[in-house]
């Protein structure tokens, strides 16, 4: 009876030790307890005195392993002196800058529980770990402090261009080329096609604009003496209508000392608007919108055929679905070269250089490149910061309960208005866009409203205003998050959080661009569940200091079977 009474005791207080409280657990023990005493009253009535066996079922054994296994491991430190990472509201999740994630070790995120309801009002912050873009041509050292550079700094003037040029972009106090421009202005230069792909603000307007106004009134002094047909040599391509004025206006002040025509057409002014930018005779440099673009095309406004200049810019949108089958016919109507030397010798012969510019990798670009030239002829520039958060942007992410946005987003804008500070608020909807609009009229909050839907009337000069620093908050869509110049922007808020990492990208970069004066902020309005899913996985890069998953990194060839398939199909049977 004894032994009987020792084992039940000590049963229980290995199980009590452990915690286990589970109502299966219970019965099991009530089981025990059961047997124990029903061997306890055979035990008095036998005359031979037997010690009882307790079994304990192997998966309790495996379980309570476990536990100990578990309990007992020391959970690694991620904080030491010095600036933090990530702070999050949590302590004991911050981590520090200076520590550096085991290839093999997990994360613990801030933002792994914020599926649940109770998790509103958490908060985590990715700090700014440099002081200057990476794309900016100093050396620095891990803290982001600048340090004396050994040799003497590269100014335009080594890269070889026109003086005149030079000298145009020294009036805006533009004077070094940035890391992405260093690298695609000589290849360029030299014929090339070219696909670029570099983070946000980092200069690409100009790394392909300064070759392409070069090597054109390199062109024009040549044809002097020679009496050629005037044409159109070079044409940008770009996703919105706000790009195109922005583009055109960066162009006619380079182009200005050269003589040379820049003009604009775009989409939703009509077909007399397009027509009315070649009156006056076909212009050096057209910018213009896929579908306006088309549309002069097949009124023979224009022809692709004698082209010297392709540019597809924003390309992650230009081979987006929504445009791809417009910018394939388009470039089906270039001569695109596939060796440097077919883009000198006389214009007829000539063939046009390609160039693909974009914040992030283009996703399909094989397929529609595939068809108009050699993939083993375009070189492929890519940063190496590319699709890595922006080391010099503090970027802060909010769980918030969707009807609490609004209240937030008053108290951020309150904030920047005492600082006079551009603000950039992002929805994924255009009636969102409207509605937000009107809850901030009511609250008294001067702002300007920019979605796809509006009118091209209404829309003009929408953006100019903002930029101007008439207004000083720009309601939007993902139209303002492509290639717009946004210096003045101090503060970037996702009332909506943005539907997939490339979003988030060109978002985030509005804020600190090649010529900011400060780095910026943006604040992510953290709701649902999927809006959880990326969270997590942003969180996860920045604490492994990796880029963003999922993205396109290089270019794919269109697979073979494709073509022989298409062979078959058209074989008699």
């Amino acid at each position: 009876m004894q032994s009987v009474k020792v084992g039940y005791s000590v049963l229980f207080t290995l199980i009590s030790k452990h915690n286990f409280s589970s109502s299966g657990h219970f019965r099991a023990l009530a089981c025990s307890h059961g047997t124990i005493s029903s061997a306890c009253g055979t035990h008095h009535m036998s005359t031979t005195a037997q010690p009882v066996v307790i079994r304990i079922p192997r998966h309790m054994q495996e379980q309570v392993e476990h536990v100990k296994q578990v309990r007992g491991k020391n959970k690694v430190n991620t904080i030491k002196a010095g600036k933090l990472l990530i702070k999050s509201k949590n302590p004991e999740l911050n981590q520090s800058a200076g520590y550096t994630l085991g290839k093999f070790e997990h994360p613990h995120l801030s933002s792994k529980g914020w599926k649940h309801n109770k998790s509103f009002g958490d908060y985590f912050t990715v700090n700014n770990t440099q002081r200057t873009p990476p794309f900016v041509t100093e050396i620095q050292d891990e803290e982001g402090d600048k340090l004396k550079e050994k040799s003497k700094p590269i100014t335009f003037h080594n890269l070889h261009l026109c003086p005149d040029l030079v000298e145009a972009l020294g009036k805006d106090n533009i004077t070094r080329p940035t890391t992405v421009q260093l690298q695609t202005i000589p290849k360029l230069l030299k014929g090339y096609n070219i696909l670029c792909a570099a983070e946000t603000g980092s200069g690409k307007t100009l790394s392909y604009l300064l070759p392409v106004i070069h090597k054109l009134q390199a062109e024009k002094a040549d044809s002097v003496s020679i009496e050629t047909t005037p044409r159109t040599r070079s044409v940008i391509i770009v996703p919105s209508r706000e790009l195109a004025d922005q583009v055109s206006a960066v162009a006619r002040s380079l182009c200005g000392p050269f003589g040379l025509m820049v003009k604009t057409v775009g989409g939703g002014r009509g077909v007399g608007n397009i027509k009315l930018a070649f009156t006056k005779g076909p212009p050096d440099v057209l910018v213009a919108t896929p579908g306006a673009l088309v549309k002069a095309l097949r009124r023979r406004y224009l022809d692709l055929g004698e082209l010297s200049f392709m540019v597809v810019d924003e390309a992650d949108t230009m081979f987006d679905p929504s445009f791809s089958g417009m910018l394939e016919s388009i470039l089906a109507q270039t001569r695109v070269s596939c060796d440097p030397s077919e883009t000198r010798g006389p214009g007829p012969t000539r063939k046009a250089q390609l160039v693909v510019v974009g914040a992030t990798f283009p996703g399909g670009v094989g397929e529609v490149l595939s068809q108009v030239t050699d993939l083993g002829s375009m070189v492929t520039i890519k940063s190496k910061n590319l699709h890595f958060l922006m080391p010099h942007v503090k970027q802060t992410f909010l769980k918030v309960m969707g009807a609490d946005k609004l209240l937030e987003l008053h108290q951020a804008l309150k904030a920047a208005e005492q600082d006079k500070a551009g603000v950039l608020v992002f929805c994924n909807r255009a009636s969102t866009v409207n509605w937000l609009g009107y809850s901030l009229e009511d609250m008294g909050l001067r702002h300007v409203r920019l979605q796809g839907e509006m009118p091209a009337s209404l829309r003009a000069g929408i953006f100019h205003s903002f930029q101007k620093g008439q207004v000083d908050v720009l309601i939007c869509t993902d139209i303002a998050s492509r290639g717009l110049d946004t210096q003045r922007v101090c503060l970037v808020v996702n009332y909506d959080f943005p539907e997939s990492h490339t979003d988030y990208i060109h978002r985030a970069g509005r804020v600190g661009r090649a010529g900011s004066v400060e780095d910026g902020e943006v604040l992510s309005f953290v709701t649902h569940p999927w809006d959880v899913e990326l969270v997590q996985k942003i969180e996860t890069a920045a604490r492994r200091r990796t880029s963003l998953p999922g993205m396109e990194s290089s270019i794919r060839k269109p697979e073979p079977k494709a073509a022989e398939e298409e062979e078959e199909e058209g074989l008699p049977y």
